[in-house]
């Protein structure tokens, strides 16, 4: 049974399938926004200069935007040895580069991974997880990251979230927008400001969605990759009973600045009174729990 599933590892059809969708499915709804602004009134030059900025930001910075915001900062091997050396050991094993490694300055125990290709990937892990796992379950973690990278899916939750950002953003400052339209460009301004912020209103809320339906199915394929790569499933297992013992005790202005990012997490950064509860990125504990301890018992078979 073990080398039937190695041989799974890299090779998800369904979420390979999941991705693609996601990805026409967000094209579709940029091309809508580019409609939008060009019937708003918007000149051709500055239509063909958004669409470039676009695509450059989305490409080179929306990975440095996620860490930029979040505070993480990079680390070399000469400051972080022993973990560099988890992280290069298995991603031997899985058969990609060496990502960077950012550390996160928070209490609270988690670990993201960010980067538009397996050569530009960045696993981040928050001071919290490296102060509270023990080694073989912080490997665990560090091989579900690594599986985030092999399946390529880090780039298009990286990509949906850095529009779904752009899109709150714009949507937070409306009334800002709007007064200052009014001000300088007249009734024509406010009336575009308008039409820009109801699709943005539009944007967040599919890329919402969307971003939520992708990300659940991901963790389990991460999930399965931790697995192969440890030869353990049960050393997940523990990782994320203990990560979600520990988040309890976590600061709550922490898990509230944290929030934002929770597609990215491998456990998502959830207060008791917060509407992620229902929203949910990942799967629930108690069925990801259940699923390795099914793959650990077909290992052992």
């Amino acid at each position: 049974m073990a080398k039937k599933t190695a041989a799974w590892y890299g090779h998800d059809f369904g979420l390979s399938l999941r991705m693609f969708i996601t990805m026409m499915l967000l094209a579709a709804l940029y091309l809508a926004f580019i409609v939008v602004l060009w019937d708003a009134g918007v000149a051709l030059p500055l239509l063909i200069l958004i669409i470039m900025a676009l695509a450059f930001s989305q490409y080179f910075f929306s990975d440095s935007l996620v860490l930029l915001t979040t505070g993480s900062r990079i680390v070399t091997p000469q400051q972080a040895p022993k973990l560099y050396a988890m992280v290069e050991r298995l991603a031997q094993l899985a058969d990609i580069p060496v990502p960077k490694i950012a550390v996160m300055p928070t209490r609270m125990p988690n670990a993201f991974t960010t980067g538009r290709s397996p050569k530009k990937a960045t696993i981040t892990v928050t001071q919290g997880l490296l102060d509270q796992l023990p080694e073989q379950e912080l490997e665990a973690v560090l091989a579900h990251e690594l599986t985030h990278i092999k399946n390529h899916d880090v780039a298009v939750i990286t990509i949906a979230s850095f529009f779904a950002m752009i899109a709150a953003f714009i949507v937070q400052q409306f009334f800002f927008f709007g007064f200052m339209a009014e001000e300088d460009r007249g009734r024509r301004g406010g009336q575009a400001i308008m039409v820009v912020w109801l699709v943005s209103v539009l944007v967040w809320a599919i890329s919402y969605v969307l971003i939520r339906t992708l990300s659940r199915y991901r963790e389990y394929a991460a999930d399965r990759g931790s697995a192969i790569l440890t030869g353990h499933p049960g050393y997940l297992a523990s990782a994320l009973q203990r990560i979600n013992a520990n988040m309890a005790r976590t600061p709550q202005r922490d898990l509230r600045q944290a929030e934002n990012f929770n597609a990215f997490f491998i456990f998502p950064a959830i207060r008791k009174d917060s509407l992620m509860e229902i929203f949910s990125t990942h799967p629930s504990l108690p069925h990801r729990i259940a699923y390795l301890q099914k793959m650990q018992e077909d290992m052992e078979k």
